[in-house]
């Protein structure tokens, strides 16, 4: 019993919630629109002035734009959308000028990341907020942006306006020099330091002398008297015939 009563529970439970849905739906059907209905709204459609929808050119009265054909906006855009022509003049200074000769885009490549527009060194693109762009054929997606015979905006120097009320310059007067003046100073001659006469040094000159070297002395003893006392002393010590002689000293006589 308990499964049939949860089964009769979670139907009833499942009708309830779908009638609940189709009320709140047959109570929208009758209520004031809240959506934009386009096209109908056309005329009153308000579109945001931040909405990139197509990449435009600005064109003054005399046909004149901001591109100096820099190139700048083609190197930076990601798709290639962009192509740059340039041309080569001359101009009445003899000069040799770069201008634009066309600015193509490509709409259908383009993903309006704005990365050109805010490169742009001269502000001379913009994005647009024209949101009808749908065509039925892709060629003419490609657009040139330039217009036929348009050129460069030179630039013009500012001109400050001269206030009328001002009161007018006085004209400057160059300053007088005052004449020098005369002091009457007695002259004083001055005369070139004379230079002292060069006194010599002179040193005393001191004889060094070699020393004496002491001649030799040389005895003059007879070395006969010296044989003469050996001989002597010889005798007094003389021993038997038997005994072994001991050898005859030689007397050495040294020359002093």
């Amino acid at each position: 019993m308990s499964s049939i009563s949860k089964y009769f529970s979670g139907l009833f439970i499942g009708i309830g919630s779908l009638l609940g849905g189709m009320a709140v739906t047959w109570k929208e059907l009758w209520t004031k629109k809240v959506t934009q209905q386009y096209p109908e709204n056309r005329g009153t459609l308000v579109i945001s002035d931040r909405f990139r929808a197509e990449l435009t050119m600005p064109h003054d009265e005399n046909n004149e734009h901001a591109c100096t054909a820099c190139g700048i906006c083609e190197m930076n855009c990601p798709n290639g959308t962009i192509t740059v022509n340039s041309k080569i003049i001359e101009t009445e200074d003899g000069k040799k000028k770069k201008i634009l000769d066309s600015y193509i885009w490509d709409m259908g490549m383009c993903t309006f990341c704005n990365l050109c527009v805010l490169t742009c060194p001269s502000s001379a693109i913009k994005f647009d907020n024209t949101y009808e762009n749908a065509v039925f054929t892709r060629s003419k997606l490609v657009q040139q942006l330039n217009h036929e015979g348009s050129k460069l905006r030179e630039k013009k120097k500012e001109v400050k306006p001269v206030d009328p009320n001002a009161p007018a310059a006085s004209p400057v007067k160059a300053p007088v020099a005052a004449p020098a003046a005369k002091t009457d100073t007695p002259a004083v001659e001055v005369k070139a330091p004379v230079a002292a006469p060069e006194v010599k040094a002179e040193t005393p000159v001191v004889e060094v002398k070699a020393p004496v070297i002491a001649p030799e002395v040389k005895s003059e003893a007879p070395i006969a008297a010296v044989l003469a006392a050996v001989k002597e002393s010889k005798t007094e010590t003389a021993e038997p015939d038997d005994a072994p002689k001991a050898p005859e000293a030689k007397a050495e006589t040294t020359e002093i």
